[in-house]
């Protein structure tokens, strides 16, 4: 097997096999031939190996794939994207299985966060911490950004009396997890109206969150790539949540106003990312209203012109920039 070639310090891409945004950093990478590696930890033993060793020099050592062996002290960034859970081998179950996937999400996992000389867009810590809601609502705020109201509840009572006095009101799910309806089937949970009269009972049985609705001309996501800030308006969808509507779409690059590009560096910042995808509202006023920030968003949906300035912000910081975040 040969080792990775040792012409500059490598990149390190964690996702898994079917990410066209990972894809298209990884061939622009390849183009300035810079050295770049594709790891899924969800391979993770079956078909990845590791040695690292510490001691008074800190960590050193190796991961292996099928293709490719990687200098651990040679990563000079790490792209973490979307990588499958970590897991156990095939001839684990139950208990067994559950301890094998906790060892090799804080072994193989550990490892990967703690890579000596690497910058990370984003580290997968400062990834997990910027993915709560609550957070984002709370941090948007304090760093100036225009908050909808927003409530988070299991009260369903409170839940209508907040329809009532903000309505229109939106439902939003807290996180996107997997569901799956009796037959197995993938479903999505989307952004959706939430008049009084529809809120049920059932809002007690977990977390909630509702949303005044922003009476919006069109939507914004804003892509933060360190210091580069792509702003791209959203026209066309014909409901309150745009992912639903791909095909009525048109995206325009827009430029992003004084006080939203302040507002977005102090939130990336404040949670020390070096990435973000930023969902707003836009008014009638030219009034970013804030939604979320996805720290791992998609972004090669866009039209190719927009999906290759993206793709060059992120290989010109994972090649030249980066900003260690540990």
């Amino acid at each position: 097997m040969p080792p990775t070639p040792r012409g500059g310090a490598t990149v390190l891409v964690a996702t898994r096999l079917d990410d066209a945004s990972a894809d298209e950093v990884i061939t622009e990478l390849n183009r300035r031939r810079v050295p770049v590696a594709r790891v899924d930890p969800g391979d993770f033993p079956e078909r990845v190996a590791m040695n690292a060793e510490f001691g008074s020099d800190g960590l050193a050592g190796t991961l292996s794939t099928p293709s490719r062996r990687l200098d651990l002290g040679r990563v000079r960034s790490v792209y973490w994207r979307r990588p499958r859970p970590y897991s156990a081998p095939e001839c684990a179950a139950g208990q067994d299985a559950r301890w094998a996937v906790a060892q090799a999400r804080y072994g193989l996992g550990g490892v990967l966060a703690a890579l000596p000389a690497a910058r990370y867009v984003n580290h997968p810590w400062r990834n997990r911490d910027a993915e709560y809601k609550p957070a984002q609502l709370a941090t948007a705020a304090a760093c100036g950004l225009n908050v909808p109201p927003t409530l988070i509840t299991n009260d369903p009572l409170r839940a209508r009396a907040f329809a009532c006095e903000y309505h229109p009101v939106l439902y939003k799910p807290l996180r996107e997890s997997e569901y799956h309806d009796a037959a197995g089937r993938a479903l999505a949970v989307w952004v959706a109206d939430a008049p009084a009269e529809a809120i049920g009972d059932g809002v007690a049985a977990t977390a909630h969150l509702f949303q005044r609705r922003v009476d919006k001309i069109a939507d914004v996501r804003l892509t933060a790539v360190g210091d580069r800030l792509f702003a791209v308006r959203i026209d066309g969808s014909p409901g309150v949540d745009w992912r639903r509507h791909y095909e009525n779409l048109t995206y325009t690059l827009i430029d992003t106003p004084g006080a939203v590009t302040t507002g977005v560096r102090a939130y990336l910042d404040t949670f020390g990312l070096a990435f973000g995808a930023f969902d707003f509202g836009l008014d009638a006023h030219g009034r970013f209203w804030f939604y979320e920030c996805n720290p791992n968003g998609q972004w090669a949906f866009f039209p190719a012109p927009i999906t290759r300035l993206l793709t060059y912000a992120l290989a010109d910081h994972l090649q030249y920039q980066g900003q260690e975040r540990s």
